[in-house]
């Protein structure tokens, strides 16, 4: 049976030792290393190459969501678990690349299950948030359909244009409108897709499905 190395990032050294003998009693997972900080992290990852990151998410300086970012951002493959105490920073942690997200009110078992599940590619959630983030989901799935019916064609057409990288100068071309009114159609847009420039515009009507 091949292991499962792990490395445990928290804060706090109790925490770290309870975590360790809890997962020493499992023969297939094996703690590699221990880091608080997120340079200790992202040297351990460097050390010991783990196929599983058990990470909290409130940490002194970098939070586990920026480490989360940045681990998944310079290794793709790299699979971070969120162990924390916190339910409201699910999605964020999704955002930023955990394929699981556990609290940590959680059994041996069920911790024991999530680095497995975690560990063969699938996610895994807390039973008690899976509840939440369908209603999440769902809520922004309604508000997507109500923006995405209430587009103008030329705001729909606007936003193509954005996407494909278009300069204000083409898309007032394109459109044979003035560069004036260009402008103040792309932040009328903006607006509407509570983006603060044309990259988070496009990224939030991928995200809306709007695209």
């Amino acid at each position: 049976m091949s292991q499962i190395r792990v490395l445990l990032v928290d804060d706090h050294q109790v925490v770290r030792e309870g975590l360790r003998r809890m997962l020493e009693s499992e023969e297939e997972i094996d703690v590699v290393a221990e880091a608080a900080s997120f340079t200790e992290a992202m040297a351990a990852v460097e050390a010991h190459a783990p196929d599983v990151v058990l990470l909290d998410i409130r940490m002194p300086g970098v939070d586990g969501l920026e480490t989360t970012r940045r681990l998944t951002q310079a290794d793709p493959s790299c699979k971070v678990l969120i162990l924390t105490m916190h339910t409201e920073y699910l999605a964020e942690a999704i955002q930023a690349g955990a394929t699981g997200y556990l609290l940590k009110d959680v059994t041996r078992a069920e911790l024991c299950q999530g680095i497995r599940t975690v560990h063969e590619g699938r996610s895994t959630l807390a039973a008690t948030l899976s509840r939440e983030l369908f209603t999440e989901y769902a809520t922004l799935a309604r508000e997507a359909s109500v923006l995405k019916g209430s587009l103008t064609p030329r705001e729909r057409s606007l936003l193509r244009l954005i996407a494909s990288g278009a300069s204000t100068r083409e898309m007032a071309a394109k459109l044979f409108i003035s560069e004036a009114t260009v402008k103040r159609g792309v932040q009328q847009l903006m607006g509407r897709l509570n983006a603060h420039n044309r990259s988070e515009a496009v990224s939030e009507a991928h995200k809306q499905g709007l695209l």
